[in-house]
């Protein structure tokens, strides 16, 4: 019967009941989601980030290198020599290096050369398969599977760059060999194969393009005149000036080994066609062997090598920063917003209850209490409230469906839609401010006279 009251109460006016809801689920639903997205943001940057003291990369953005090479949402600030991360591997301060080589991708997933250790730092494990041994053998992120549809022993062939309209390498196509379980980590998004089948799609490019270069050299020299004794019809760069026949124009280039640093090129290449360095990496990940080598390593690289080195927790502490900037703004709006909602809800309920005067005295004579009217109106306020913290959940969560159609397909992140411990304190805010909105309404309504509000009817 009480619960009855309330509620035609409440719908007796629905215009007024409408705005107070609608205000108050827009201002918890905007920090609802704030809430969820900074919860899950800085959770998955230091998932990522487990066992990584530093980076190091080519001269550039501290930030873009970290984003680069530990997140892998941002472009690379260029290549490095393999020879020189060797050399970081040697020093006694450092525990671990783990190399990555990258620049092509599937289906907008990026594809990394690196080796087994990579994925152990992650705790992968393979849902099926195995994992990587030979040259353009690719193990799949859990994410990369379900998306790209891709399966065990399935060829594809990877695109340069990170765009889906990129050139495709269609000389080396990767063969699926395992797929990872899901970690919640980067590497649900990676396409992973060893770094020999990286500077191999590269290296097949390279000859191609030398192979073509040869052979327009080739019909240069046929639309020439033949000189004095020469009797077969071509001649070309590297052939021998025998009279006997050529299958080839320019020689294969040497094979690779599966080590971090690759054969040289053969010395038969065109030196009019520059090819890039095969002995280089894109970044590598270091850990240290203790909290001083964290700090004098860096400097020490940057000062005495064409390297950068950096500490990505850092970096990601200033990213938050910045970010942390424009979620304190949104938050204020949004704590302001549901200050003008519980205004609304103040002013619903005090001109219900100049309306409902006679009503509530009609109610006091047939025998209600004073602390029954006065928790009356106190509910009416909490339950409004409570009406717009749903709403404002319902709103959170189909933010962030919208934002995960965007995020999963342009930066592979997907946020999920769990209820976190800081909503909690959320929902008692907005209970707090229905109970302060009904507060001097509920108030009024307990010290109000009966036998005048009888006659005043």
């Amino acid at each position: 019967m009480f619960l009855k009251i309330i509620l035609k109460n409440l719908f007796h006016k629905p215009l007024g009941t409408t705005l107070s809801v609608t205000l108050l689920g827009l201002s918890t639903g905007i920090i609802s989601m704030l809430l969820l997205l900074q919860h899950q943001l800085e959770q998955k940057f230091e998932n990522d980030l487990r066992d990584i003291d530093l980076v190091v990369g080519a001269k550039g953005s501290p930030l873009q290198l970290v984003l680069s090479a530990v997140y892998h949402v941002d472009a690379p600030t260029g290549n490095i020599p393999a020879e020189e991360v060797e050399k970081i591997r040697k020093m006694r301060s450092v525990a671990q290096v783990i190399p990555l080589a990258y620049g092509d991708s599937y289906q907008r997933f990026r594809i990394l050369g690196t080796d087994t250790s990579y994925i152990n730092k992650y705790s992968g494990t393979l849902q099926e398969g195995r994992f990587f041994e030979k040259t353009l053998e690719v193990v799949l992120g859990a994410t990369v599977a379900k998306q790209t549809g891709l399966g065990m022993g399935e060829t594809f062939f990877g695109t340069h760059g990170e765009a889906e309209e990129g050139e495709k390498h269609e000389n080396a196509g990767y063969t699926v060999v395992g797929i990872l379980n899901e970690t919640n980590s980067v590497l649900d998004n990676l396409l992973i194969t060893n770094l020999a089948s990286v500077w191999s799609v590269h290296e097949h490019e390279d000859h191609n393009e030398s192979m073509a270069n040869t052979a327009s050299a080739g019909a240069a020299t046929r639309a020439a005149p033949t000189p004095a004794g020469h009797d077969h019809a071509d001649t070309a760069p590297g052939h021998n000036s025998a009279g006997h026949d050529h299958a080839h124009d320019a020689p294969a280039p040497a094979p690779i080994r599966a080590g971090l640093v690759p054969a040289p090129p053969s010395n038969g290449a065109n030196p009019a066609s520059p090819t890039p360095d095969p002995h280089e990496i894109t970044a590598a990940l270091i850990k240290a062997r203790s909290t001083m080598a964290i700090m004098t390593l860096p400097r020490m690289l940057n000062e005495t090598t064409n390297l950068q080195a950096t500490i990505p927790a850092l970096e990601i502490n200033r990213l938050m920063k910045l970010l942390g900037i424009g979620v304190a703004t949104l938050q204020a709006l949004a704590l302001g917003i549901m200050f003008i909602s519980g205004f609304s809800v103040f002013i619903a309920l005090y001109n219900r209850l100049r309306e409902r005067r006679y009503e509530l005295a009609l109610l006091r004579s047939l025998g209600c209490s004073r602390l029954r009217l006065f928790g009356l109106l106190i509910s009416e306020g909490l339950l409004l409230a409570l009406a717009g913290f749903v709403g404002g959940l319902l709103l959170s969560r189909l933010g962030l469906w919208l934002l995960n159609s965007t995020a999963a397909q342009d930066f592979h992140l997907v946020f999920r839609y769990d209820f976190i411990a800081a909503e909690w304190v959320l929902l008692a805010v907005t209970l707090l401010v229905g109970l302060l909105a009904a507060l001097i309404p509920a108030a009024k309504a307990f010290r109000m006279n009966l036998s005048t509000a009888l006659a005043d009817a």
